[in-house]
């Protein structure tokens, strides 16, 4: 069924899409009506289940969403905090508790106590001048350290746009076969978690007959903590446009869908400017510069869900379906976004390649470690002393990345969160044996992913951080796998039961819980999700002993 529908949905390709209309249907009250929904329904020739399927599961689109002003993020940087219970007793002062939301992590990390109000972000001070924000005017403009220790590739100001294209142009003249041979060489591996070869990627899409094809930006940057794609997008736009422009090159792609997440407002103007300005100077559209090459960019606002951080969600996403993952085979490589081929990678990613192409493979491989090649970009949140995103070579000591760049930390922290609410709980007493580089964390039982570090204070209740994340879990779960549904919402119904009655926990039982999300889930929510849980239970079991029986 999924398949028929991706067809039907996509028989007006990206130009006119269920989800948009669905988003747009949403805007005066927060969710579409009835009557919104009917016509809808019968405008893309589909049935009511999906319609309502697709309405119901978003944060900004279901029923309860109706009438929200404020939303207070509830994201786990902001937990850590603890701001965010000043910010809805000072919102409350100038909002009924029925027009108050919450959005899950808005990527103001650095300063906390985050809120969203009429479609814009804010943070730090920014509460304590409500008045002038209702009231349209900008509060304390917000501010982080960029640094970075080794080569710069993301973080370097690229220049006049014009000037900074001429790469572009150049790869219009070459071929993708050799394109594919130089970005093999570079080694660039995806950096949104999976550590998946790009080229390999690029090369299995390009390799599939089709009378087009897709290169999907996944720009919803759900992982809590981390806001390294939302620099990116906001302050090197055309990073990622131009390595759109070169992956869709080398993949025989006609269409680029920038897919970015709704807690991301700034990101989403930003983009679609800078796009804007592509076409005004002539570097996309048809037979670009006198090529046989056309290609064209669609930016697609999201709606809230962390599910759609997994690519196959995210498909189902744009074209307006439920956002379930699919099983695979096929990959979207062969079969993706309206049943079309597609490659799917995030925003760090795809930024790398105006680099790998105007200095080469080879330089680039030239940088990091051989079997993690280029930088990282890592996102330090409030309890460093210089929070911020920076930019290193991939395999420098953690130890060095804390405090040489984030300046150490401000108070005492026993443990650091890095890569998402997926990756690895990191002990301080980890701090000196771990380097950013893929299998460094993968040796010593942690992950990666997307870099971000949220740091868990000394006397922050651990048992609060694992209840966190399995209620975050089991909110943001697709529901297609029992494990991920299921499991989710049993591991916070004993968590939150082991603090508020006179219950211990069975650690079999967990582990056993856990061992099943792990083996069954369909994807790395579920299948994550007890990688931080399991760590906490290793490194912490004193401070964790007085919740379980055994």
């Amino acid at each position: 069924m999924s398949n028929n529908l991706s067809h039907l949905l996509g028989r007006e390709g990206h130009v006119k899409s269920l989800f948009e209309a669905l988003g747009d249907a949403a805007e005066s009250t927060g969710t579409p009506s009835s009557e919104q929904l009917e016509v809808l329904r019968q405008e893309f020739l589909v049935g009511k289940s999906t319609v309502f399927g697709t309405v119901s599961f978003y944060d900004f689109l279901r029923p309860e969403n109706k009438g929200k002003k404020l939303y207070v993020c509830n994201g786990s940087a902001c937990l850590t905090a603890g701001t965010q219970n000043e910010v809805h007793k000072k919102a409350s002062a100038h909002f009924k508790q029925v027009e108050i939301g919450e959005m899950c992590c808005l990527g103001r990390c650095h300063e906390n106590s985050a809120f969203h109000i009429d479609g814009r972000n804010f943070s730090g001070s920014d509460i304590d001048h409500i008045d002038k924000i209702t009231q349209g005017e900008t509060a304390t403009a917000e501010s982080y350290f960029v640094g970075s220790i080794g080569a710069a590739i993301l973080t370097q100001d690229y220049g006049e746009v014009s000037q900074y294209y001429s790469t572009w142009l150049s790869i219009l003249q070459k071929s993708p076969e050799a394109l594919i041979y130089e970005l093999k060489e570079s080694g660039l591996r995806g950096r949104g978690g999976a550590g998946f070869s790009m080229a390999f990627k690029l090369d299995s899409c390009r390799n599939v007959f089709s009378d087009s094809k897709f290169i999907v930006c996944n720009a919803d940057e759900g992982d809590p903590g981390a806001y390294s794609d939302r620099y990116i997008m906001e302050n090197r736009p055309h990073a990622l446009l131009m390595g759109m422009l070169i992956a869709g090159y080398i993949a025989g792609a006609d269409c680029g869908v920038v897919y970015i997440r709704g807690e991301y407002p700034e990101s989403v103007t930003i983009v679609s400017k800078a796009v804007e300005d592509l076409r005004s100077l002539k570097y996309i559209g048809e037979n670009i510069q006198g090529s046989n090459f056309s290609f064209d960019f669609k930016i697609i606002k999201a709606q809230g869900a962390y599910i759609c951080g997994e690519e196959t969600a995210l498909l189902s996403s744009i074209e307006g379906q439920r956002p379930e993952v699919r099983i695979r085979p096929p990959y979207p490589t062969q079969q993706g976004l309206f049943n079309k081929p597609t490659a799917v990678n995030n925003v760090e990613t795809l930024a790398n390649l105006p680099y790998i192409f105007k200095n080469g493979g080879k330089a680039f491989a030239a940088v990091g470690t051989e079997k993690s090649s280029g930088t990282k970009l890592i996102s330090l949140d409030g309890f460093f002393n210089r929070p911020g995103i920076y930019e290193v070579d991939m395999g420098t000591s953690l130890y060095k990345v804390i405090n040489e760049l984030g300046g150490g930390f401000r108070i005492p922290i026993k443990a650091m969160h890095i890569g998402g609410p997926l990756g690895g709980l990191v002990p301080i007493s980890k701090i000196e044996s771990l380097t950013i580089d893929f299998d460094s964390f993968a040796k010593e039982g942690f992950l990666l992913g997307h870099a971000s570090i949220v740091c868990i204070p000394e006397d922050f209740p651990l048992i609060k951080y694992i209840e966190h994340l399995f209620k975050f879990t089991a909110h943001e779960s697709c529901g297609k796998c029992f494990p991920c549904r299921l499991g989710s919402t049993r591991g916070y119904e004993m968590v939150e039961k082991a603090q508020t009655a006179y219950y211990k926990m069975d650690k079999m039982l967990m582990n056993d819980l856990l061992d099943t999300m792990e083996a069954g889930s369909l994807c790395a929510l579920g299948g994550g999700l007890p990688l931080p849980i399991k760590n906490a239970m290793k490194y912490f079991e004193p401070e964790l002993a007085p919740y379980f029986n055994n």
